[in-house]
């Protein structure tokens, strides 16, 4: 893997990580209003999509008729004045997460993560196929792996949003 978007992937989740390591359990599954994630189920969404992301990842490299496509500014998902919702299969539990058991998630995901692109023989022929992405549309496999760091930016942003409330 590109030691550059490693060092992203480590950095963000480092900083992610920061921002909720402190609260206490009660704060992390705060909401700030009945429609609003918590803290917790942010990061739960995160696990969700890391783990999704190698799915598609897979399946995208598995297509024949996979072609490559134009880079996009993947760096607008970053962007939190235009608000998405999240697919149905990566909305979080509901559930009461504690700060350990989602830290342990996250290391979880991510060691999924780095393996799987570890196991990519070629690295390059990610830029070579792409894979429809809900929001940019026809995005090349390799800027879904950076796609990653940025989702997780977006949210640390939301979390320092809902920090606020709590």
């Amino acid at each position: 893997m590109n030691q550059l978007i490693n060092d992203h992937l480590c950095e963000t989740r480092n900083i992610l990580v920061e921002e909720f390591k402190s609260l206490s359990d009660t704060q992390f599954n705060a909401k700030p209003d009945a429609n609003s994630w918590s803290i917790a189920q942010v990061c739960h969404h995160l696990t969700l999509t890391e783990e999704s992301f190698i799915r598609l990842i897979a399946w995208g490299l598995k297509q024949e008729d996979s072609k490559q496509t134009e880079r996009k500014n993947i760096h607008l998902i970053a962007d939190r004045t235009t608000k998405v919702p999240a697919p149905e299969i990566l909305e979080p539990a509901k559930d009461f997460f504690t700060v350990q058991h989602i830290i342990e998630l996250l290391d979880d995901s991510r060691g999924k993560f780095i393996a799987f692109l570890d196991t990519i023989e070629n690295p390059s022929i990610l830029a070579e196929k792409s894979f429809k992405h809900p929001v940019l549309g026809e995005l090349p496999l390799d800027q879904w792996v950076e796609l990653v760091y940025i989702h997780e930016q977006r949210h640390i942003g939301q979390i320092k949003e809902i920090k606020a409330f709590i």
